[in-house]
């Protein structure tokens, strides 16, 4: 444009200022207006407010303001425009007070101004100055205007008032789209997607045609998949359906809606995608769990050439937490610093989330830190990162300080902290927790119980647990498996599995955290027979190749003495992880087959596959089972050497308990004195019953009263040292330990065995007669004592453990928990028939010996559990090699 060339009129200054703002060109607009100056061009007032307009709309505040404040005369146009302008800006509080400045000046409103100063209201969520506009719109007569109307609703309806919203609504007699779709996006935003829905249909049966601004409303609507699907079929039937606003509801409806299939579907059909729609992908694929092609789309957007905004980071960042991939998550992290979003709450929230649950809680609370306003999703991400991490302090400490900074509790929040209270076994800290869920009114929701269920069966209080499941409303799967596994773990064993057959009959199916506990009951009890029902069940719903299932498959086969099932269920698991091996490691460990175990390990090892600390536990109780001493030793150091694991108390015990084996006591007490770290009580007391194995009563000593020095109220330390003044004859001095037992209130833990006939368990305590056949087990064991006697058997009263007559000492014997549960085996089932029984305590020398004569006079096999290992007895042989 000749800015000195001739004079154009106004309407074509008014065309050229127009072009400018379809081309969103500040510099076209500024040049336009440099030619009326320098040509001496003497713009209208109807010009002028078009230069307002143009500078407002392109984002020149100043400008528009420069050319308002100059203005001879402002008429209600030119207030509307740099009102709107301040509006559109994101500056509602200048435009208000513009718009008081506007009525001062005895300027009338019209019904473009009034509009848009209640959108001002609206995005400031200013609802009082909202209603004092509304009064001043009444009295102008400009209620029943569509346009303004549709700006009311929209106010009431976003500030939680939409019966108001209703009512603005039912006064506008010729309703426009734009009133439709304000009324229905407000009853979306009020999570009534009801009436929305209702609403939508009436608008057409109005006569009314829906819009592309209307569908993205009401898809939001659509909570279910059958009726978004209905509404779907609407887009297609107005044409619609490749429009990018629409295209992209559908997207993230159908992704919200768990159908990502469709999601992708509707997504690959569109002509063009906006960054609304990749978001929408984005976080619906890391919704579904598949973080990994989450973040193949979220790199195929930048190369579409789509920047991302806060969303479409977020769900990148919700991927990465998903995969637990920190590495990605860092990277994403340097693009949203470069793309100035790391203020972004949205964003930073995602991003303390990532690092928190990731493992990295330092640079979490570093950015959490940084945020200058936090979202409950900013301290709910670093409660449970803290939890989940074992940092239970902090995350209480964080949960008190969110309630401080005056951030309500939800119940994400509550379940965070539940999982600190298990971290630390926190029961007071648990309970108090809990009376703050009833308080809030959490207690009604399923996953804040499930965490209280998990908290109460972890802090050991099993029952409080069970009370609060029963008077649990809306029980899912999670509620029943954590019951089932807190029973499990409180070894309340047939309890857990009669909770799993109630789980069954309430038609609730099995999950694989359900089977896993049931799994480790079965193990418990070393319920062989119900462990092999529950193999079969999961071979019916497919959990067999799932590798938590798998791995409790053989953790269960293992401990019912099963081994070589064990083996196959392990070589089936089509992705082996860390559990798998150790499970399996530790099942040859704990059945005598050292070698194997040792080999596994060393298989691993050549497959790359890093070893734990639990693996380490089971190398070396391997070894200890098969007296490797120097192999040992070799684990031992190669644990910090090669891998950087600081050894726990259980590996110097496996440490103490090898040497004490193998008869070196010296060298175990001189390995204790040599540890780097203060040795627990467990480590005295495996020196304690290695002393007691090889009668060794002065060492002994030393050892009970190092472990009684750190745990005063331990009986079985009180037990061992009393059974080794027992062995070597000082029944004063046994006695006296017992007498200080009784006066101290610490009681022994009764020797107990159990076996499983017929899916039922029987469990046995020596002395105990309440069993309805104990007088047919007593007569079967009173048989085969003669015939033991008859072919050599001497009882080895030294493991009597009273100082009664010699013939006492012998009843006595007979009576060990383990010999009557083996009787009860043989009056029970067929000959033949292998024999399993468990014991909760080491098997004495006696009843080992007795059990391998009465292998070769019944011809059976017969294994025993003890706390020990399995010993497997046939022909009069075990397989421990009498080494135990």
């Amino acid at each position: 444009m000749n800015q000195r060339g001739t004079s154009l009129d106004s309407n074509a200054y008014t065309r050229l200022l127009q072009a400018c703002i379809d081309m969103k060109t500040l510099a076209g607009g500024r040049t336009v207006h440099t030619h009326m100056q320098n040509t001496g061009f003497e713009p209208d007032v109807y010009l002028v407010n078009n230069l307002v307009n143009m500078y407002a709309k392109l984002g020149s505040l100043k400008d528009a303001r420069e050319v308002f404040n100059k203005m001879p005369e402002q008429n209600v146009v030119s207030w509307t425009s740099m009102i709107t302008g301040y509006v559109q800006q994101g500056f509602a509080e200048e435009a208000l007070r513009l718009f008081c400045q506007m009525r001062m000046a005895g300027i009338s409103s019209n019904q473009f101004t009034f509009a848009i100063v209640i959108r001002a209201c609206t995005s400031l969520t200013a609802l009082e100055p909202g209603k004092q506009i509304h009064s001043g719109i009444v009295k102008s007569g400009f209620d029943k205007n569509v346009f303004v109307g549709s700006a009311l609703g929209d106010m009431y309806a976003k500030s939680g008032n939409i019966d108001d919203a209703l009512e603005v609504f039912n006064e506008i007699p010729n309703r426009d789209a734009v009133a439709w779709n304000a009324m229905i996006n407000g009853y979306v935003q009020n999570e009534q997607g009801n009436k929305a829905l209702k609403l939508f249909f009436e608008m057409q049966h109005a006569g009314m045609t829906p819009n592309q601004f209307t569908f993205a409303s009401v898809l939001k609507a659509c909570g279910k998949l059958a009726i978004l699907e209905q509404v779907h079929s609407f887009v297609v039937k107005y044409g619609i359906q490749w429009d990018v606003i629409v295209g992209s509801a559908l997207v993230d409806m159908y992704a919200k809606c768990g159908s990502i299939q469709d999601a992708r579907q509707v997504f690959d059909k569109m002509p063009e995608h906006d960054v609304i729609s990749w978001s929408s992908m984005v976080a619906g694929y890391a919704q579904d769990g598949d973080g990994e092609e989450a973040l193949r789309l979220f790199c195929q957007s930048q190369e579409a050439g789509v920047n991302p905004d806060q969303y479409t980071f977020a769900s990148s960042l919700k991927a990465c937490t998903g995969l637990g991939i920190l590495k990605w998550g860092k990277q994403i992290h340097v693009q949203i610093i470069k793309a100035e979003f790391e203020s972004d709450i949205f964003v930073a929230s995602a991003l303390v989330d990532m690092y928190a649950k990731c493992g990295d809680l330092q640079y979490g609370h570093r950015v959490f830190d940084k945020m200058h306003k936090r979202d409950e999703v900013a301290w709910n991400g670093m409660i449970i990162g803290y939890a989940q991490n074992e940092h239970g302090e902090e995350a209480l400490k964080l949960f008190c300080q969110m309630r401080q900074a005056d951030i309500k509790w939800d119940l994400f929040a509550f379940v965070g902290v539940l999982k600190a209270c298990v971290s630390l076994v926190a029961l007071e800290q648990g309970k108090q927790v809990h009376s703050h869920v009833i308080k809030s009114g959490f207690d009604s929701e399923t996953s804040v119980g499930n965490a209280l269920i998990d908290m109460y069966a972890k802090c050991m209080a099993v029952e409080d647990s069970r009370k609060f499941f029963e008077k649990m409303v809306h029980r899912d799967v999670i509620s029943w498996s954590a019951m089932i596994g807190g029973y499990a773990q409180n070894e309340h064993s047939e309890e857990a599995l009669k909770l799993c057959l109630q789980m069954h009959a309430a038609g609730i199916k099995l999950s694989e955290f359900s089977f896993g506990s049931s799994l480790k009951a079965c193990a418990s009890l070393a319920a062989l027979k119900q462990g092999k029902q529950f193999h079969a069940c999961a071979l019916k719903t497919e959990f067999e190749s799932d590798v938590f299932v798998g791995s409790a498959l053989v953790d269960m086969y293992a401990k019912c003495g099963s081994i070589d099932d064990a083996s196959n269920v392990f070589y089936r698991i089509p992705e082996l992880n860390i559990v798998s091996w150790n499970a399996m490691i530790a099942g040859y460990a704990q059945n005598g087959c050292g070698k194997d175990a040792i080999q596994l390990f060393k298989n691993m090892q050549c497959l790359g596959i890093k070893p734990n600390d639990v693996t380490f536990v089971g190398v070396l109780s391997a070894c200890s089972h098969i007296g490797l001493v120097d192999e040992s030793h070799h684990y031992f150091n190669s644990m910090k050497r090669d891998y950087g694991i600081t050894p726990r108390e259980e590996h110097y015990a496996c440490m103490v308990d090898l040497l004490g084996r193998a008869g070196r006591l010296d060298e175990a007490e001189k390995f204790i004195h040599r540890m780097p770290v203060e040795p627990h009580a467990v480590v005295w007391r495996t020196l304690l019953a290695a002393c007691r194995i090889h009668g060794n009563l002065e060492l002994g000593k030393l050892a009970a009263k190092r472990a009684l020095e750190l745990e005063p109220a331990d009986a079985a330390t009180y037990v061992l040292l009393s059974n080794i003044y027992a062995a070597t004859g000082r029944w004063d001095d046994a006695l006296q330990v017992r007498n200080m037992m009784k006066v101290k209130g610490v009681k022994k833990k009764a020797g107990s065995s159990w076996i499983e006939i017929k899916n039922k368990v029987h469990a046995f305590v020596v002395g105990d007669r309440s069993h309805p056949q104990m007088e047919k087990i007593l007569s079967e064991l009173e048989k085969l004592n003669e015939q033991m006697k008859g072919r050599g058997y001497v009882p080895d009263t030294k493991f009597a453990l009273y100082d009664v007559e010699k013939e006492e000492k012998e009843l006595s014997l007979s009576h060990h928990s383990e010999k009557l549960a083996i009787a009860f085996g043989l009056i029970s089932t067929r000959p033949g028939t292998p024999i399993r029984v468990i014991k909760n305590l080491r098997a004495c020398g006696d009843c080992h010996t007795a059990i391998k004569f009465i292998s070769k006079i019944v011809k059976r096999e017969m294994v025993v559990r003890d706390a020990s290992r399995f010993h497997y007895f046939k022909d009069g042989l075990c397989s421990c090699g009498d080494y135990w």
